[in-house]
């Protein structure tokens, strides 16, 4: 099936689907005051198309300035305080801290494709140790993450640097280079004579052509044969990548030590030895296999007679880059990982050879824009068109992360990070609980198991199940009985009662069995058609009759005869707020602590 625009207004449930998928958090406001009356593109548009402002530095509690540009430190202060920072600082940018309301969603869409970008391009915060190379990193993503928008200009600069090409293959490039990924994967161990395949084995399994489709992969011939590329390859892309070290031992980002990306004007590694005798870089021609043909040798016009030199080693893996880029293989991989991000897991053979063959053209065909492919692919009628019960997995067919269920649920009340300029303190501690909690249910932000990333993103065949078992689900309900807990201290604590009063007309409100198909309607990603008429039950509702009547009896109170008359009553005369609150909090227990909430 082609990817055929969806060219009608989203309406309310499709608007809950692309902001649910694309976003950290948004409000019932948004859904009905904006997005259900705009069609895909036009969301799309306004979600991915503003130009929005770079993020503020990340601020050390210790000293209220930041560091990551400056290199200024408290005294005798560890660097592990600063790297559990910077992961509060990102927790903030996903939840758009101290943007304007008419720029929040599209801060936050932006967020959600720096983090795919993270969970692709992977990272191990305590292999690598060194918060810059952490935020540089992520401030990487950042710029390369709407690779269709205007690349980012430097006015300050004397001289303008080169212009930065922003694209998918371009981004590999800065990767291969970047100080955390050479961390993370060894690139410092790798020199000439004595090659380290850690990266490249990576870069080629995980990072760019992938292994072909999980489940459908045809036995090799011969040992060492992944079908789409060979072990000879991984050996020759190991001494294209060999030479470079970190550069993690500079004070402010004008340092003379510090080595800047020329386009991107961030730090990235540099190579052994000096920019014009590159020592450790392996400077032989490189022969790749019959899979992907071809030989990388230095350019002689970048050498510094018969030495390596830094431009010529660079050169060399954009050489590599190109070879990898230009198997149709690699744009596929790359729009399974996009595929499964955004829509369901399972890729069968049959939409392999169509959406994903339709994807990667597209891909291939923008110069490797990532942002052309997931604009299109949340315009499609294939991203919106399945219905619950019916065999098709779009709505609700996502296990949300840890992280993605609590930013989403107290983003879904309208609870906002404060602004790190004006309360750094609630700023840090409201993003440090959200990391908190997430960890306790299973993701350890920034610390996956293994270099491959969080288990869910590419771990065949369970993926995103991979969140949930006994435990883990268990925490997800304590956390929802947490927030609702009017005891509770935690400061991610919700008001339910003002939450049904700010956001639920008095009319429906007013109506327990209104209210109860209101709130499954916002909160429960594969309820539709509901009734509380066992006979008009169509089946396919995602919700039963049943299960409605179960909900409504755990929110309303015992001790009243007419139970539903009394929360009428109550509601509408505003007398009995406690009650009233007391009830509320059952409903929303009840309804957040259910299976269809996991899901997104």
């Amino acid at each position: 099936m082609p990817l055929i625009e969806l060219n009608e207004p989203l309406g309310y449930k499709r608007a809950l689907h692309l902001l649910r998928r694309c976003t950290f958090g948004f409000t019932k406001q948004d859904i009905e005051d904006t997005f259900e009356n705009l069609t895909p593109r036009q969301a799309i548009t306004q979600l991915f198309r503003q130009i929005l402002p770079d993020p503020p530095l990340p601020i050390n509690p210790q000293t209220n300035q930041e560091w990551v540009e400056s290199g200024i430190y408290a005294a005798d202060q560890m660097d592990g305080e600063l790297q559990e920072a910077f992961k509060r600082w990102f927790v903030g940018q996903m939840m758009a801290s101290g943007l304007p309301a008419n720029q929040k969603l599209a801060y936050s869409a932006r967020e959600k494709i720096v983090y795919f970008l993270h969970t692709h391009f992977t990272t191990i915060q305590e292999k690598v140790g060194n918060s810059r190379s952490l935020y540089f990193q992520n401030a990487l993503y950042r710029m390369f993450a709407l690779d269709d928008m205007p690349p980012p200009t430097f006015p300050d600069l004397p001289i303008p640097p080169p212009p930065l090409e922003l694209n998918f293959k371009n981004l590999t490039v800065k990767v291969s280079v970047d100080n955390a990924m050479i961390a993370l994967l060894d690139g410092n161990l790798n020199v000439k004579g004595s090659p380290n395949e850690n990266y490249s084995r990576e870069l080629f399994e995980l990072y760019s052509i992938g292994r072909g489709l999980e489940g459908s992969l045809p036995e090799a011939t011969e040992q060492g044969d992944y079908i789409v590329y060979k072990e000879q390859d991984v050996q020759a892309a190991a001494r294209v990548l060999s030479g470079w070290t970190t550069n993690t031992d500079f004070d402010s980002i004008t340092d003379p030590n510090v080595t800047l990306d020329p386009e991107t004007q961030l730090p990235r590694g540099r190579v052994r030895g000096n920019a014009l005798d590159a020592s450790g870089h392996d400077n032989d021609p490189k022969i790749f296999s019959n899979r992907m043909p071809g030989t990388i040798s230095a350019d002689p016009l970048l050498l510094n007679g018969n030495r390596a030199t830094e431009e010529s080693a660079l050169e060399e893996i954009r050489q590599l880059v190109d070879l990898i880029y230009a198997q149709p293989e690699t744009a596929k991989h790359i729009c399974r990982k996009l595929y499964r991000f955004f829509v369901y897991h399972e890729i069968t053979p049959a939409i392999d050879s169509t959406i994903i063959e339709e994807m990667a053209n597209a891909f291939t065909n923008s110069g490797f824009k990532l942002q052309t492919v997931i604009e299109n692919l949340l315009c499609s009628e294939i991203f919106y068109e399945a219905a619950p019960g019916v065999g098709d997995d779009t709505y609700g067919g996502i296990i949300k992360s840890p992280l993605e269920l609590v930013m989403n649920t107290v983003g879904s009340f309208g609870v906002s990070v404060p602004d790190q300029s004006t309360d750094l303190t609630s700023f840090y501690t409201i993003t440090g609980e959200i990391i908190s909690v997430a960890d306790n249910q299973g993701m350890n932000f920034f610390q996956p198991f293994d270099v491959a990333g969080y288990e869910a993103y590419h771990q065949f065949p369970i993926y995103h199940r991979s969140w949930i078992n006994v435990n883990y689900l268990t925490r997800r309900y304590d956390f929802i009985r947490n927030i609702v807990n009017p005891l509770s201290d935690s400061p991610l604590k919700i008001d339910v009662y003002q939450f049904v009063k700010d956001n639920v007309p008095d009319a429906i409100a007013g109506n327990a069995r209104d209210l109860v198909i209101e709130l499954c309607g916002y909160f429960l990603p594969v309820s539709d058609n509901l009734t509380f008429d066992e006979d008009a039950d169509d089946g396919v509702s995602g919700i039963t009759a049943e299960r409605l009547k179960y909900f409504l009896n755990v929110f309303l109170s015992d001790i009243d005869p007419d139970p539903e008359a009394a929360w009428t009553q109550r509601w509408t005369s505003g007398v009995g707020i406690s009650t009233a609150t007391e009830q509320l909090q059952r409903l929303f227990n009840v309804l957040l602590q259910t299976p269809e909430y996991q899901l997104q």
